[in-house]
């Protein structure tokens, strides 16, 4: 807990909340832990990566009516992209079409 607490700056949260963030996401199996005598160690179960895709395909469904086309386009007009950033997604909008050829 306070190798976790440490990490944040100030002001830092209550150590009952970073406790109660990390029962919860225990409970969804999200992390576990090994107990070392009266202190544990916290372990990832997910990758960060699913994590974040898990939860943004959850917001697509239900904000976007399942559709990734209506989420881009919300997206690049309502986050203020800057021209550069827009070139960056075409690239990788490219990108992927290409390995989808293949």
């Amino acid at each position: 807990m306070k190798d976790l607490l440490e990490q944040y700056e100030e002001p830092k949260p209550a150590t009952t909340t970073i406790a109660t963030l990390l029962k919860r996401m225990t409970d969804k199996g999200y992390v576990a832990y090994k107990t070392f005598g009266k202190s544990r160690e916290y372990y990832p179960l997910i990758k960060k990566a699913d994590y974040f895709s898990k939860h943004l395909n959850g917001l697509i469904k239900h904000f976007f009516n399942d559709s990734a086309s209506q989420f881009a386009s919300f997206f690049t007009k309502e986050t203020n992209l800057s021209e550069d950033e827009l070139k960056e997604l075409r690239t990788i909008i490219d990108q992927q079409l290409k390995e989808n050829k293949k």
